[in-house]
């Protein structure tokens, strides 16, 4: 099976490294923005074009992973490249996975290809948690936490601000909430009590005790990102941030509490979780999984867009059934 990826990012690398780790795979071009030449592939002899020249290679690619730059870049990329190739993204807004879908579904069918969107941890993995718990447990209550690890949409909103250098932010659980929730009492948890967040901000060179005051107010007041959380920042200098905050880790929680029972008088919860040492590392090794079920899934006439939830799982394992029902059934 010959993958192809769009963009060498973090998570590009983190798909050529997972790549590697599935013998059933193989490498087959890189497509970058960038100057071709520039880009130095931990994998020997796999030609590095540019984007303006994928469609002319797409009978060498089985699925194409695309690893766009920002949010922003899936909603264009994803039903563009539909258009040629099998293809799968991480497009992680919720709120606009329907549109999404609805644009990648008609270009992928038009083109007789299939598409896999919104495919990582969360969404993703962590979808799929909430769904086997709500089927399992009807009669119940979803919690999900995030943490600790790196945002790195809140690390960029912290970069933005004025006399910021550097910076990264760790969103935290909150451990009398998580306490809470594991011993199935099923809080009522606002978004202040579920989670916290902490920032490591270097300002510029010469910045006055006024400048960091104003900092770490922009920060604490800033709609959509700190202003519902009780946020703490940190002024460190650029080798220590560069030291202890060089790594992207993560993870989280899926709960699901819930009753059964005639009277429903039985207490269950449901807990799905994820220790990440590098976000965009583990997230490529889902994609790259998702990538083989939706190839096997064309081969066998499935067209348009699809999600986490219309896979099967043993269109994951590169075993074949005989061996998933004897070792892991």
């Amino acid at each position: 099976m010959k993958i192809g990826i769009l963009g060498y990012g973090n998570l590009g690398k983190g798909v050529e490294c997972a790549i590697k780790n599935n013998p059933d795979m193989e490498l087959a071009a890189v497509f970058t923005r960038r100057d071709p030449s520039s880009l130095k592939l931990l994998t020997a002899g796999v030609p590095v074009y540019n984007v303006a020249d994928v469609e002319a290679h797409k009978s060498e690619i089985d699925v194409l992973v695309i690893c766009g730059g920002s949010a922003t870049d899936l909603p264009k990329q994803t039903p563009e490249y539909a258009k040629y190739f099998n293809v799968i993204d991480s497009f992680d807004t919720h709120a606009k996975i329907p549109e999404h879908f609805a644009n990648v579904d008609k270009a992928a069918k038009d083109n007789g290809h299939i598409a896999l969107i919104s495919c990582g941890w969360d969404p993703g993995m962590f979808s799929l948690a909430r769904l086997y718990a709500n089927c399992i447990l009807p009669d119940g209550n979803d919690y999900t936490f995030w943490g600790k690890g790196v945002s790195q949409g809140h690390s960029d909103a912290i970069r933005r601000v004025k006399g910021v250098k550097d910076g990264k932010q760790y969103t935290v659980p909150v451990e009398s909430a998580l306490k809470s929730v594991r011993a199935g009492e099923n809080p009522e948890l606002t978004t202040r009590q579920k989670h916290t967040r902490e920032c490591f901000v270097v300002p510029e060179d010469g910045a006055t005790k006024e400048d960091l005051a104003r900092i770490e107010k922009e920060i604490k007041e800033m709609p959509n990102y700190f202003a519902d959380y009780d946020t703490t920042v940190h002024f460190i200098s650029q080798e220590e941030l560069n030291k202890n905050h060089s790594g992207i880790p993560h993870g989280g929680f899926v709960f699901r509490s819930g009753k059964t029972g005639w009277d429903k008088e039985y207490n269950n919860v449901i807990e799905y979780s994820l220790k990440l040492d590098s976000n965009p590392a583990f997230t490529a090794s889902v994609l790259v999984s998702f990538a083989r079920a939706i190839f096997r899934m064309n081969k066998e006439g499935q067209t348009g867009c699809k999600t986490v939830f219309d896979v099967a799982p043993a269109y994951l394992s590169p075993l074949s059934g005989e061996e998933i029902r004897a070792h892991l059934l």
